[in-house]
């Protein structure tokens, strides 16, 4: 009998630990998953696994479709979508709709505007690396390219490279991730369109208002910036 009794106490320990174990495999899981660079197929938090506090729990630590865009040159045209690279490589997939508007230059234009080589800016709701785009803008050619995200210091993401960590200009004072309120609309877009053109290459899937009023602009698909941070005049005033 204290055999058995031996037995039925080592057997139950036994679940006690490996449930323990599974449970911080599973949270473990969540969180690289959560925290992981922004590669395709990766979570669109896009945050990076070294950098502590991101992907956790504030209100704009989430990978739910929101207000973004991107800025590249277009690969290729299937209405009612098309694909774009951009500066850093990283490829976009454009869905429009029948609610899409298209500009070119200070004037509008329509979907035929879209061929392959253009130099476009995507606005809309940003899945991942998927928009579903509300206007389309026709840039000059050589706007934003490679030249230009090099000279701004954005470094493409690169499966297992480390996380780069820098600050650049002014970063809100207490500023910590997943701070802020998701916007969406015009304050999102002017956010959005005055980012990618300090720091062209990322795709931004989300824009965050902070408590003293500017924006964070959060990117994925670099490993650097993770942030650009937009005042309350649309003028990108730091990056980390």
């Amino acid at each position: 009998m204290p055999s058995r009794k031996l037995t039925i106490s080592i057997a139950a320990g036994a679940v006690v630990i490996a449930a323990a174990a599974g449970g911080y495999a599973v949270e473990h899981s969540s969180s690289s998953s959560a925290t992981s660079g922004a590669a395709p197929g990766n979570s669109t938090s896009g945050a990076p696994s070294s950098r502590p506090g991101f992907g956790g729990g504030g209100s704009n630590a989430r990978s739910a479709p929101a207000a973004g865009g991107a800025s590249g040159t277009v690969d290729s045209v299937s209405t009612p979508s098309f694909t774009l690279s951009t500066a850093t490589g990283q490829k976009v997939t454009v869905n429009e709709a029948s609610t899409t508007t298209y500009q070119n230059g200070t004037g509008s234009t329509s979907a035929g505007a879209v061929t392959t080589g253009e130099q476009v800016l995507v606005l809309g709701t940003t899945g991942g690396t998927t928009i579903t785009a509300t206007q389309v803008i026709v840039q000059p050619a050589g706007t934003g390219g490679s030249a230009a995200a090099s000279a701004a210091g954005v470094i493409p993401f690169q499966s297992g490279a480390p996380t780069t960590s820098k600050q650049v200009g002014q970063i809100p004072p207490n500023y910590s991730a997943g701070q802020g309120t998701i916007v969406s609309a015009t304050a999102a877009d002017q956010a959005t369109e005055a980012a990618l053109a300090a720091y062209p290459g990322g795709v931004v899937d989300r824009v965050v208002q902070l408590s003293d009023g500017e924006y964070e602009v959060h990117y994925i698909g670099v490993n650097w910036p993770h942030h650009t941070f937009v005042n309350q005049d649309f003028k990108v005033v730091g990056a980390d």
